[in-house]
């Protein structure tokens, strides 16, 4: 088995690993609309506990131990913030929208992370990616669907999620960029979350059934699966490589949605899917092209 998958190219174990990643999270996804009537807080708190035993066992077992680098405590701290408010929206919108329409708003993120780079990395986006989050935000209004009165509430709250998560991730890039541990930013994030949402179900505590406990837990390790999936998926290939693979999660979403509750994206919705995918894929394909020649170039004068 070992030699079949040495003779894998690592290009080709990084799209198997972002499809698993696409998988897993669309499992999440699925296992927290199944749980039901729980709250939102109390769903994000039960997700989060998977994430942070693994990541405390990580950490644990590491040579650093958890020795946090002194410049990351304000980078850590937005990207927790902000990591969970985007988790709540998300698993909010779940609730009250499609699976396949949710996903797909929250798959706004690395649109917002274009955004948010210039204000966080001081990073200039180019007039391909300013066009191409124009784009996407034209996409994101087939599926939010707004009338001549107010847009849809869930919509809006879905498309914050992918803000946030968009935002999240800019600083995920900026901590790792300073040097710190992976494990460290996803035992933060995991601990902040557990710590954010610890007092609402001291006082509000909504009573489960076991069902509503295996699935949540079940959440947790489809989030958990997710995480390492993406993380292996980078390490075998640049994310401009296989980072259009992720969008796979829609469609994973889109089939347990369908499978569990007969959900069937409208017409406006699946434009809108296509618009977002189809600018995504651009954006891989434009950043390839891009950089082809850089490599030929190193690679002459190497």
């Amino acid at each position: 088995m070992s030699s079949l998958t040495a003779r894998i190219p690592p290009k080709a174990k990084g799209i198997l690993y972002i499809l698993s990643a696409a998988f897993f999270f669309s499992l999440m996804t699925f296992f927290v609309k199944l749980s039901g009537d729980v709250p939102s807080m109390q769903k994000v708190f039960f997700r989060n506990l998977i994430a942070f035993f693994l990541a405390f066992i990580a950490l644990a077992k590491s040579e650093e131990k958890f020795h946090v680098k002194k410049d990351s405590w304000g980078g850590l701290f937005l990207r927790c913030l902000f990591g969970t408010l985007g988790m709540v929206a998300n698993f909010w919108a779940i609730d009250r929208l499609g699976l396949a329409d949710s996903n797909i708003l929250n798959k706004m993120s690395p649109f917002f992370a274009i955004v948010m780079s210039l204000f966080i990395l001081r990073e200039r986006p180019n007039k391909v990616e300013w066009t191409s989050v124009l784009i996407a935000l034209a996409g994101a209004a087939f599926v939010i669907k707004p009338t001549a009165g107010i847009a849809s509430l869930p919509a809006l709250v879905g498309l914050f999620s992918g803000f946030a998560a968009g935002t999240a991730y800019t600083y995920v890039r900026k901590l790792s960029k300073q040097g710190e541990r992976g494990p460290v930013i996803v035992f933060a994030f995991s601990a902040f979350s557990i710590l954010f949402t610890a007092p609402y179900l001291l006082f509000s505590y909504h009573p489960m059934t076991w069902q509503q406990l295996v699935f949540l837990l079940l959440a947790g390790v489809g989030g958990a699966g997710g995480q390492f999936s993406i993380t292996a998926a980078y390490a075998h290939a640049p994310a401009k490589e296989i980072s259009v693979f992720d969008y796979s999660q829609v469609l994973f979403a889109a089939l347990w949605g369908f499978l569990a509750w007969g959900e069937i994206p409208d017409y406006l919705s699946v434009i809108g899917y296509v618009i977002i995918i189809g600018v995504a894929v651009f954006r891989w394909w434009y950043n390839l092209k891009e950089d082809a020649p850089a490599e030929v170039h190193g690679a002459v004068n190497g």
